[in-house]
C-alpha cells in the first residue's frame, strides 16, 4: 500500500484531495476533490486504481497509471 500512500501525498501537495476505498483484493478511487467518481474501469462498481497481492513483498499493483491520470484530471476541472 506504500505506493498508494506516495500517490496521495503527491496529489495532496499539488492541491488535489483523493479518497479510495477498498474491496479485497480492488481498490477504488471515490473522490477527487469532492466530487463522486461515477465512471467504472475494470470493474463493475468502480474506478479500480489498482489490486492488493497475496504475497507480502509485492502488496500493491497500480491497473493504468494513464487512465487514472485522465480521470483525476476530467474532475479537477
Amino acid at each position: 500500500m506504500k505506493r498508494l500512500d506516495i500517490l496521495k501525498k503527491r496529489l495532496n501537495r499539488i492541491g488535489i484531495e483523493v479518497e479510495f476505498a477498498a474491496n479485497y483484493p480492488w481498490i477504488y478511487i471515490c473522490k477527487v476533490n469532492g466530487k463522486r467518481v461515477k465512471e467504472t474501469f475494470n470493474a463493475n462498481h468502480g474506478f479500480t486504481v489498482g489490486f492488493m497481492t497475496v504475497s507480502r513483498n509485492d502488496s500493491f499493483h497500480f491497473t493504468d497509471l494513464n487512465e487514472i491520470f485522465k480521470l483525476i484530471r476530467k474532475y479537477c476541472h
